[in-house]
């Protein structure tokens, strides 16, 4: 402890020393309430050029969350499906598993990334011979545009019904826990919780005077006007994250599946079960005590490995922050603590989370 401590204060002291040589200020977060001056091309929240530092690090956070959190569903969606069909006894969808794990796994996650962005969503069609959906869904080379809600008066009221849901949807879990403890049957328990919440919703919905306006887009001359475009960098940045992930993720699966004793299979079909009630009611409840812990280090790079988005020019956290801000008010070291900070904060979240969740699944001893 002492020798780190000593080679942190001479890291420190040259910083300090070669700061004052400069003539800048020795430390100072200043510049966060400064105003930015620039534009930001995509923002979940309301920003112009006119907002502070301070609001392009929200506006940087938001978009990388935007991009993390449904990476990691979709993610975890596809390498769950992977990693199962591995195992099937179908040749052919063996085959086609084993071809998308081996093929996404072994490629170098930037490469994917460009070769999505230069080949895929570059090459789309202009906005004159875009490809249509129902009239309601384009897709062009500026984006995919698709219908979106826009927020009345009683959304608010309505946000509050869906708050009013997920406690309802969590009393309903923790009753349909006991009974399983009490009674030692299985209920459906993700299927009762998620009718709960969607019902709650539902009646929400039509007893509220139509908490969103529906915003279908159409072509406006050279361009898409209404809805929501999600930006061919996003998408890009999105996809790549998420299938190079979920090759991760299937092999994950499919270990976890193994490390299950073959007689759990065997003893769940001689009790009368199909194979799909097996999987759902023996098998994967036995391997997700051996998918989690892995499972948090795979969720965690996918978050960091987010910060790529700068390849493709999508703002995300990092080329916000660390790149765009910094070339304006050069404070380098001060920029780099912040990074550093919220992708800890996200990475110890993350981890908190799925750790809390480690612990309720694991087998509890005497």
């Amino acid at each position: 402890m002492l020798v780190v401590g000593g080679v942190l204060l001479f890291l420190w002291s040259n910083m300090v020393t070669e700061m004052r040589l400069r003539g800048g200020a020795v430390f100072t977060f200043n510049w966060i309430g400064q105003v930015a001056g620039f534009d930001v091309s995509e923002s979940v929240i309301p920003y112009d050029r006119s907002y502070t530092y301070g609001r392009v690090i929200v506006v940087g956070m938001l978009n990388t969350l935007k991009v993390a959190v449904l990476g990691i569903a979709i993610a975890t969606g596809l390498g769950v499906l992977f990693g199962i069909l591995r195992l099937s006894t179908n040749f052919l969808a063996r085959s086609i598993a084993s071809f998308y794990v081996e093929a996404f796994r072994n490629v170098p996650l930037l490469i994917l990334l460009i070769f999505w962005y230069q080949a895929l969503f570059l090459k789309l069609p202009g906005v004159r011979d875009a490809i249509v959906f129902r009239d309601s869904v384009f897709i062009t080379i500026r984006g995919i545009v698709v219908p979106w809600g826009d927020p009345t008066a009683s959304w608010n009221t309505y946000l509050v019904i869906l708050a009013v849901g997920l406690v309802a949807t969590a009393a309903v879990i923790a009753g349909l826990i006991q009974y399983r403890q009490r009674t030692g049957r299985t209920p459906f328990i993700t299927l009762w919780s998620l009718a709960t919440f969607l019902t709650i919703g539902v009646v929400g919905w039509f007893v509220l005077p139509q908490p969103l306006l529906v915003n279908l887009p159409y072509r406006d001359g050279l361009r898409i006007s209404g809805g929501q475009t999600l930006s061919p960098e996003y998408l890009s940045l999105l996809s790549a994250l998420s299938i190079y992930t979920s090759a991760f993720i299937a092999e994950n699966v499919r270990g976890a599946i193994l490390a299950v004793s073959k007689g759990q299979t065997e003893a769940s079909l001689a009790l009368g079960l199909t194979r799909l009630q097996a999987l759902r009611l023996v098998i994967l409840p036995q391997a997700m005590r051996i998918i989690i812990p892995p499972q948090v280090s795979i969720y965690l790079n996918l978050i960091k490995n987010s910060s790529l988005a700068i390849a493709v020019g999508y703002p995300d956290f990092f080329n916000v922050t660390a790149v765009t801000s910094l070339n304006q008010h050069g404070r380098a070291v001060e920029s780099y603590l912040v990074v550093m900070g919220v992708y800890l904060t996200f990475s110890l979240t993350t981890s908190a989370i799925l750790n809390w969740y480690n612990r309720r699944i694991q087998l509890v001893e005497r």
